[in-house]
Parts: structure tokens; C-alpha cells; sequence
């Protein structure tokens, strides 16, 4: 079998596939890449056995079909290296020998057999399937990635929830202490449905998907999901389980609002934080009369830190504290130039939102407040 490719379309769907590839799998055949030619295309799949990501590309050059998997270092390092030109792939189908050559050299090494490598199972036409635009995707999984859990105990707080329903799509992530909630009003549907997308393939798609605009196809059962976009298809298990009802802790009255400039507030964070408590991180602010006054202390090494702001208050005078490194993640995670906080006493969580939103979208975040010693 022989088969002609660029070297650089090459490189680009390996260096995405191999993020897919653990370091230790319970499969040797898993250290490779599957590699598919059929109809003068090639369909490359990476896997993990439960996250599965598939690329098809055009071939400039075919003589025929065949499958045939590839250890994945040996190709990565190959051709990585090399500028874009011609590659050309000569497999001897009963040996499994594999000659790639290119402009001024050759590479020869040994493929294995494809009958080895895990196929993927297929979602039943009876599934759940959204459409969602790849630029909104991948903002919602950015701004929410970080609030997810590493918890043993309560899976189900490791993911990122969809929540489809008949107002809009909820993209949801929690720890228990920070909550992000993406609202997305131009998706919705009569019929509830809901899955909770793990770590991995989320970060597999914040890195995959390009913010082109184009349509993502996301097909999900209890079990399973699968998600279409571009020339790529990802499938992966799902994170079974009852996800928290995460709007009963979005307090609903609050008073006290504050408008401030968000790249003001992440510089003035990042000098006091230094001075606060390494182990509680806690920052206190004081809001009064159109001022904001951070500050933060060590009392074990005698260090304290304060910095005032002006913003825009509107509400009783009050102190509330809170985690420095988990504000500046959230403040970090935004993209707008003025942010809100909605505040009600200092025993119940602040409220974070863009100042400014398009009606298409809602954004939410929300911190628990830590304990202040006055």
C-alpha cells in the first residue's frame, strides 16, 4: 500500500491526536495511532479506551486501501522535524514494514496490526443531539473548565455540565466553593436532557476546536457522547450520576452591586495576595462610597498589604472576604472589560457577572465568602 500526504497536515492532526494518548495504557496497541485509508482518505485514531478521537484528511496520492497502526512517538518525532513537503508512505501489508519517504531521506520502522486496536462503539440513533456553534463551545469550556472539582467522593463534580432545557443551555462547573454558569439562549429544547462532559475530552476539545463559527454536532445517551466537528469526531464516556441543583445556591436578592474595571481589580489582587496567608489566601474587601479598599495580612510573618480603587457602589457599607487565588481565577476567566458584583451580606456567596452581555448569552460566576475575623 502507498500513499502521499503533506507533512505539515500530517504533524497538525498528530500533535491534537496524541494529547488523547496516557503515558501508561492498559492496551499496548493504545500507545499507537490508527491509521485508516479508504477512498483516498486517511482517518487517523488516537484512544485511551474511553476517550476515542478520530481526524480524516485528504490523500494527494493512493493506490489502495488498508488499515495499519503506527507507535505513536515513532511518528510523532519523524515528523515533527520535517519543513512541508510530499510525504510518501510504502506499507508492506504482510509485514507490516513501513518506509516513509520524503525530499532527502527515508524513515524505515515496524507497524502492527490493526485488528488489535479497540473499535469505537456506536451512539444509538435513539440519542440526545445539540447543535452548538464551535466559537461558543469553546468559550463556554474555557470559562468553566477551571471550577471543576478533583473530588473522589462526588464524581459528578469532576465534569462540566450540559443541561439542556427549555429556556436555554446551561454549561455548568462547580467545586463547592466557585461556580461558573454559561447560559446560552439560542439552544433549547421541549425536551430536558443532560450529560456531565469529564476533564479530559474537555480539554481535548478547548484545544481542538477552532473559533471559526462553524456547527458542532454533540450526540449523548447515559453512557456515551459523541462530538462532531470539523474533520474530527471525539467519543468519549460520560461521567454517570445526579449533578447538584446548581441554581438553588445562586442567591437571588442582592442589594449591594458593584461595577468596577476587571484588569484594574486582577492588578491590584495580584499585589496584595503576596502578603495574605499562604494557607488561607484570604482577601478582604471593604465597599463604601463609590471605594474599594483590598487588603490582606500574615499575622505568622507580620506582613500586610492594602490597596484602594475606585469603583462604582451602590449598597450599605460592608466587608466581605474571600480566597485570593480562586477571585483572581475567576475575574481571569471573564472577557469583558467591566464586571458586577452582586453582594448580600458577608456570610452568603458573591455574585459575579460581565457588566455589559448580548442577549444571546448569560454568564454567571459565583464565589463562597471565607469567614472574617473583624
Amino acid at each position: 500500500m502507498r500513499f502521499t500526504l503533506s507533512s505539515s497536515a500530517l504533524n497538525g492532526r498528530l500533535q491534537s491526536l496524541a494529547k488523547v494518548i496516557n503515558s501508561k495504557n492498559s492496551l499496548p496497541i493504545l500507545e499507537c495511532f490508527l491509521f485508516e485509508v479508504s477512498d483516498q482518505r486517511l482517518k487517523i485514531t488516537a484512544s485511551d479506551s474511553e476517550n476515542i478521537m478520530q481526524s480524516e484528511m485528504a490523500l494527494d496520492e493512493c493506490d489502495t486501501n488498508g488499515n495499519f497502526a503506527i507507535p505513536s512517538h515513532t511518528i510523532l518525532d519523524a515528523v515533527k522535524e520535517l519543513p512541508e513537503q510530499p510525504l510518501t508512505f510504502d506499507i508492506d501489508t504482510n509485514t507490516y514494514s513501513v518506509k516513509v519517504i520524503y525530499q532527502n531521506g527515508l524513515y524505515n520502522f515496524t507497524a502492527q496490526n490493526a485488528d488489535e486496536y479497540p473499535r469505537t462503539q456506536a451512539i444509538p440513533d435513539s440519542a440526545t443531539a445539540l447543535t452548538i456553534n464551535s466559537t461558543t463551545l469553546a468559550d463556554n469550556i474555557s470559562r468553566s473548565i477551571f471550577a471543576t472539582a478533583q473530588d473522589e467522593l462526588r464524581p459528578v463534580m469532576n465534569g462540566i455540565y450540559f443541561d439542556l432545557k427549555a429556556d436555554c443551555l446551561a454549561v455548568v462547573a462547580s467545586d463547592g466553593h466557585k461556580l461558573v454558569r454559561n447560559q446560552n439562549f439560542g439552544i433549547k429544547s421541549d425536551t430536558p436532557a443532560a450529560f456531565i462532559l469529564p476533564k479530559k475530552p474537555a480539554l481535548l476539545l478547548k484545544n481542538g476546536l477552532t473559533k471559526d463559527g462553524d456547527d458542532v454536532v454533540i450526540r449523548f445517551d447515559e453512557r456515551m457522547a459523541e462530538i462532531k466537528f470539523k474533520d474530527n469526531k471525539l467519543t468519549c464516556r460520560l461521567i454517570e450520576g445526579k449533578y447538584p441543583n446548581y441554581n438553588s445556591v445562586i442567591p437571588q436578592n442582592n442589594p449591594n452591586k458593584m461595577t468596577i474595571d476587571r484588569k484594574g481589580l486582577i492588578g491590584a489582587l495580584r499585589r496584595v495576595l503576596p502578603f495574605a496567608s499562604e494557607s488561607s489566601q484570604l482577601i478582604r474587601l471593604r465597599l463604601e462610597n463609590n471605594k474599594l479598599e483590598l487588603s490582606s495580612e500574615d499575622i505568622d510573618f507580620y506582613t500586610s498589604a492594602k490597596e484602594q480603587m475606585v469603583c462604582d457602589y451602590t449598597g450599605t457599607p460592608m466587608s466581605i472576604g474571600f480566597k485570593g487565588g480562586s477571585l483572581q481565577e475567576i475575574l481571569t476567566n471573564f472577557d469583558c472589560d467591566d464586571i458586577v458584583f452582586e453582594l448580600a451580606d458577608p456570610s452568603r456567596a458573591g455574585i459575579i457577572v460581565p457588566a455589559e452581555e448580548n442577549g444571546e448569552e448569560s454568564v454567571l460566576m459565583l464565589l463562597m465568602p471565607m469567614l472574617l475575623n473583624d
